[in-house]
């Protein structure tokens, strides 16, 4: 029986650095040949691939579960998507290797794929957000991510993930404005030990956020990274799954869609892109885009 395997990028720990890269179709070509190339040149040590509504649509193809990013808002604030054709996030031990990835990543998809967006992203504090605070305590164990993030059942599917991809644009002057223990209410836990504060207000973002809370549970595998430029600095949230439906509800929780109270997290920290992607599994080390027709 053919084996087919998840992408390794998904579940091996977050790179020292990385390359947030999206990518549109040009308007009236064939993506095929550029896909084509991708699937038989895309190293599985290079990152990750996935793929979006609009290129699978293009395609004539369907992929279930798959679907674009949704538009959302509450008070004050937008939660936009910014929806494109392929996303790949490049994992690197420095700049120069992200550098020499991208150019080749670019050649492969040249003519049917422009790049729209592109953000060099990095480890920071031993795995802490730029506000100080540990992202991704609540990440299932080592033994538990595959069943969380990788899909068991579907033909041309077994081995793939699905990826929502959000960067978040933090204001540290706002949020430093705030004493310590406001601080540790916005999020939630303690940033001296990491605990959860049982007396944090309902709008802490790890109660809105907490996975076990929801029903079914929202586990997700994340793999989100610090960005930073000269005038602004954030959060590259990325968040495998083995649907789109974990994510989705405790974004929707964020916002307060569904109890009217919304995460302090929106009080100095933006989200500006979104969006959701496939991530095809492997098959003898390249990826496997069959289901695609291809």
């Amino acid at each position: 029986m053919t084996r087919h395997l998840s992408q390794p990028g998904i579940l091996a720990p977050t790179p020292v650095c990385g390359r947030s890269l999206a990518f549109r179709l040009a308007p009236e070509t064939d993506p095929r040949p550029a896909l084509a190339r991708l699937r038989g040149e895309f190293s599985p040590d290079w990152g990750v691939v996935g793929i979006g509504d609009p290129l699978v649509s293009s395609l004539g193809a369907g992929i279930p579960g798959l679907r674009g990013f949704p538009a959302l808002s509450g008070p004050g604030f937008a939660v936009p998507s910014t929806q494109q054709a392929l996303w790949v996030l490049l994992h690197g031990r420095n700049p120069g290797v992200l550098f020499d990835l991208t150019e080749r990543l670019k050649a492969l998809v040249e003519g049917s794929f422009v790049l729209e967006d592109a953000m060099d992203t990095f480890t920071y504090g031993g795995g802490r957000d730029l506000t100080g605070y540990v992202d991704g305590t609540a990440n299932p164990s080592q033994e538990e991510s595959p069943a969380v993030a990788v899909v068991a059942s579907g033909e041309g599917l077994v081995g793939s993930s699905f990826v929502a991809v959000q960067r978040w644009v933090h204001d540290l002057a706002h949020f430093h404005s705030h004493n310590q223990a406001q601080r540790d209410n916005i999020i939630g836990r303690s940033l001296e030990t990491n605990e959860e504060l049982d007396e944090a207000p309902e709008s802490a973002h790890v109660k809105r956020t907490a996975r076990e809370a929801f029903e079914p549970t929202a586990f997700m595998v994340r793999r989100s990274m610090p960005w930073s430029t000269t005038d602004q600095q954030g959060l590259e949230f990325i968040a495998y799954g083995k649907s789109l439906d974990a994510f989705e509800r405790v974004l929707r929780h964020m916002v307060g869609l569904d109890d009217g109270i919304t995460d302090a997290l929106f009080t100095f920290s933006r989200p500006v892109t979104g969006g959701y992607y496939w991530c095809p599994p492997l098959l003898s080390d390249r990826l496997d885009l069959s289901v695609l027709g291809l």
